[in-house]
Parts: C-alpha cells; sequence; structure tokens
C-alpha cells in the first residue's frame, strides 16, 4: 500500500456483484457462491441502493426448514420467521441497508460497522447510487502500511510542528507498526495531545512514550502516564451479519 488511505474511496471495491428485488433465493445464493461474497446490494431503476441480502438474511431458511418453533419463538423471531418464508430479494433484505459516502473517512465508516454490526458497507453517492462496497478487511488494510513511512509521517506532522528541535529532541522508532517517542521535551504538558495525534495516524497498533522534561528526572514512569489510552470498550454479541 503506498501513502496513507485516509477515506473509504481509496480502499473500497469498485467492481460490485449486485441483485434487484425479483432475484430468487436461489440465484442469490448462486451468485454469492460465484463471487465469493457474503452480502449483495439489492438495486433498483439505474442503481439506486434499496437494501441488501446478507448470509445472515438466507440462513433462517436452513434454521427453520424442518422445525415447529414454538409461541416464545415465533413472537421473538417474527422477522427470521418471515425471512424462512422468503423467495425474493425484496423478502429478504435488510432495508434500508447502511451505506456510506466515498470521501467517508475510514474511522466512520468502521464505527458505522461497529455501531450497526454489520461486516461491510454499501458506498453510494448522493442520488443513493452504488458506487462501490466497503469491508471489514478493506478497512483494516491500513494497518499494512510500511514502519517506516508511518515514522516518517509522525516526524513530519507531530513531533515538527508539536515538539520541534532545538526546544525538544525526540526520536520516532516504529516496530509492526508499535510506535515510540524518546527524548526530552520543553513542555510536558504536551506529552498527552502528542500521544492523541499520534494514535491519530492510521497504521499504529499502539504507542510507547519514554519523554522526559528538561530537569526531570532520568525515569519517564509518570509521564507514560500521561499518555491517554481508548476507553475501556465493551465485547459485544458477536455479529449476525
Amino acid at each position: 500500500m503506498h501513502g496513507t488511505p485516509h477515506i473509504v474511496s481509496d480502499v473500497m471495491t469498485h467492481t460490485v456483484a449486485a441483485i434487484d428485488r425479483r432475484t430468487t433465493f436461489k440465484e442469490i445464493v448462486r451468485l454469492m457462491q460465484d463471487r465469493k461474497v457474503s452480502a449483495l446490494p439489492v438495486l433498483e431503476g439505474e442503481g439506486r441502493v434499496v437494501g441488501i441480502v446478507s448470509e445472515a438474511d438466507l440462513l433462517p431458511k436452513e434454521e427453520f426448514r424442518d422445525s415447529d418453533p414454538d409461541r416464545y419463538t415465533q413472537l421473538r423471531r417474527l422477522t427470521d420467521l418471515a425471512k424462512a418464508g422468503a423467495l425474493t430479494a425484496e423478502e429478504l433484505m435488510t432495508s434500508p441497508a447502511f451505506t456510506t459516502r466515498p470521501n467517508t473517512t475510514l474511522a466512520q465508516a468502521a464505527r458505522t460497522m461497529a455501531r450497526a454490526r454489520i461486516k461491510r458497507l454499501p458506498v453510494v453517492d448522493e442520488q443513493d447510487m452504488l458506487k462501490g462496497i466497503v469491508s471489514r478487511a478493506d478497512l483494516l488494510k491500513v494497518f499494512l502500511r510500511d514502519d517506516e513511512e508511518i515514522a516518517e509521517e509522525v516526524r513530519r506532522e507531530v513531533v515538527a510542528h508539536l515538539l520541534p528541535p532545538p526546544g525538544s529532541a525526540i526520536r520516532v522508532d516504529v516496530h509492526d507498526g508499535v510506535l515510540k517517542l524518546v527524548g526530552r521535551v520543553r513542555d510536558t504538558a504536551l506529552i498527552p495531545v502528542a500521544a492523541r495525534l499520534v494514535r491519530a495516524v492510521e497504521g499504529v497498533v499502539d504507542t510507547d512514550f519514554e519523554l522526559t522534561g528538561h530537569g526531570d528526572p532520568c525515569d519517564s514512569t509518570a509521564l507514560r502516564a500521561a499518555e491517554p489510552r481508548p476507553e475501556g470498550i465493551r465485547r459485544s454479541a458477536p455479529d449476525a451479519r
């Protein structure tokens, strides 16, 4: 990967298999198998996205094929039971589909996927016309950035502006995406700011700060504690889609 992909259009798949409302259940399964995809946007007209059919939408037909669900299951899973009897994309699809725009940042797209518990997003323009699709795997491509490329961006965009010499003397090292800043700074109050900026650099897996202020003891343990960490992330239920 060359350079930093900042927006969805940099990583999305441009050629997308899609279906219309009338596509039959069996045709959907066959297309998924042939194209090796787990979801298909549903289009109408000249290509406007009106929904999406995923493997999760197809599974109820097999799950309930030879079962007689009790009253509690019927009430709790009305949508799945309806999809178990569906024959076309219109009956199967999730609508409206969660979508994103080509100029959406990768972080914004990742947050949408996480909150909606989905694995991919159709990419649409202002008229909801399909332009591509972006998956979790596409968003993770940023972590393939070369270590030296990450280090150079931090030197240029963070250190040179926030902690420039001669007031500060900083060494930037990156190994397997883990970025380390070592040295002395003119103002230790800038360390939390630097930490936030460094964590925002795409491709950074983690950070390690060994920074001291001029005249401070060599022990930098207290300053490491100033580095902000992401707030705790609660484990959610596995994705259904």
